[in-house]
């Protein structure tokens, strides 16, 4: 399945024979100090800067209903995020993952995040919209 919108990773973590829970990281993103003049321009108009993890959730697909009513409630508790970036943990047959798995992966995650390492993460813009990060 082609994972182009985030209502579209739902729909692929809830058909999964394993309990799946989704970790999200969101990140704002900010200029280098060494960036140059054209990633200083390409970054005022939106685009590039190196991405800040700002917090983490994790939340099992059924509790999420689709992308706009996730947006809704992740805008009341970080400002200023410009990507979610995402990741599915499995659970064992009838289990889902345990807290602890949760959380190592999370913070493996914002690892990742920090040292540029994405390919494992699906990341998406603020309208659900996968993104293609280099």
């Amino acid at each position: 399945m082609q994972i182009s919108h985030f209502d579209d990773l739902l729909q692929a973590a809830r058909v999964q024979p394993m309990p799946q829970h989704l970790l999200m990281v969101f990140a704002s993103a900010e200029l280098p100090d060494d960036a140059s003049e054209q990633e200083r321009a390409d970054f005022l108009d939106g685009h590039g800067g190196a991405l800040v993890p700002q917090m983490c959730v994790d939340k099992s697909p059924v509790e999420l209903v689709n992308f706009a009513e996730f947006k809704q409630e992740a805008d009341q508790l970080v400002r200023d995020w410009r990507v979610v970036l995402t990741s599915a943990l499995p659970g064992s047959v009838n289990a889902e993952p345990e807290e602890s798995a949760i959380d190592q992966a999370l913070e493996q995650m914002v690892a990742d995040i920090k040292a540029g390492q994405l390919a494992n993460m699906v990341a998406f813009d603020q309208h659900g919209a996968a993104l293609a990060l280099l």
